[in-house]
């Protein structure tokens, strides 16, 4: 999809195919890996195995979404379009964008900062030492820190439209009450709380928790909106955009 571009667009177009093809193939072995060869004794943790297996992780989730999403992103590269605003889009182009803002990169950011951030408190609430000889370092990284340097690098090198900001978090906060919702399944089947976080607090403080959470990734939504539209403010001409032109006029 290179034919007739300039030599700036054609280099950032193999930078995009690099990345893109780095990042697929690297998180599709994280998720072979940690399916395949990362078994903890039920003894190590209670909540090895059992109801939900490996999909009772929102990381396992976002490593499984990220793999998705790059390995669109690669048809795209070939057969769809990195134009700035095609006319008209194709519809590999059209899901790409729409996946990367409403799940990729807010549920990406929202993965590593929470884990992060509660390792630095109490890594016993979401990733206990005792573990450690069964979860290699280096996919630990992949899930927690990798995830977040190549969401943030998507956003640097391809540009997008993010939608009507309704449509968005709609689609965003969906995936997280579906997500929330599974989660009291598991509780409800097995008895514990996927992340041991959630064992200590009283519902009530439940409540507050899942409450914040929520409003955190939502965050991490308008963050990367305002991202985005700061990135590739010359490419969008946000001031002379359809949607701003009818504003004005109203």
């Amino acid at each position: 999809m290179m034919a007739g571009c300039s030599k700036g667009d054609c280099i950032m177009q193999v930078v995009r195919i690099f990345v893109h093809l780095l990042a697929a193939s690297m998180f599709a072995y994280s998720v072979y890996y940690d399916w395949n060869f990362v078994v903890i004794p039920p003894e190590v943790s209670p909540l090895s195995g059992g109801y939900g297996g490996k999909f009772k992780y929102l990381t396992f989730w976002d490593a499984v979404i990220q793999t998705l999403f790059f390995t669109l992103c690669v048809f795209n590269d070939f057969l769809g379009s990195n134009d700035i605003d095609p006319k008209p889009k194709p519809l590999l182009r059209k899901i790409k964008d729409y996946v990367q803002v409403t799940i990729e990169f807010p549920v990406a950011m929202f993965v590593g900062i929470t884990f992060w951030a509660l390792y630095a408190v109490d890594r016993e609430l979401v990733f206990p030492t005792a573990i450690d000889p069964y979860f290699p370092n280096w996919l630990n990284h992949v899930m927690h820190t990798n995830i977040v340097g190549f969401a943030a690098l998507e956003m640097a090198i391809t540009c997008r439209r993010y939608p009507n900001r309704s449509k968005g978090l709609t689609g965003l906060l969906g995936f997280m009450l579906v997500y929330l919702s599974w989660v009291f399944v598991i509780y409800n089947k097995s008895g514990r709380w996927v992340y041991p976080v959630l064992a200590v607090l009283n519902w009530v403080q439940k409540g507050i928790f899942f409450l914040v959470l929520l409003l955190l990734v939502t965050g991490l939504y308008l963050l990367g909106e305002q991202l985005n539209n700061s990135i590739w403010a010359k490419h969008l001409k946000l001031d002379q955009s359809p949607k701003k032109s009818a504003k004005k006029v109203k």
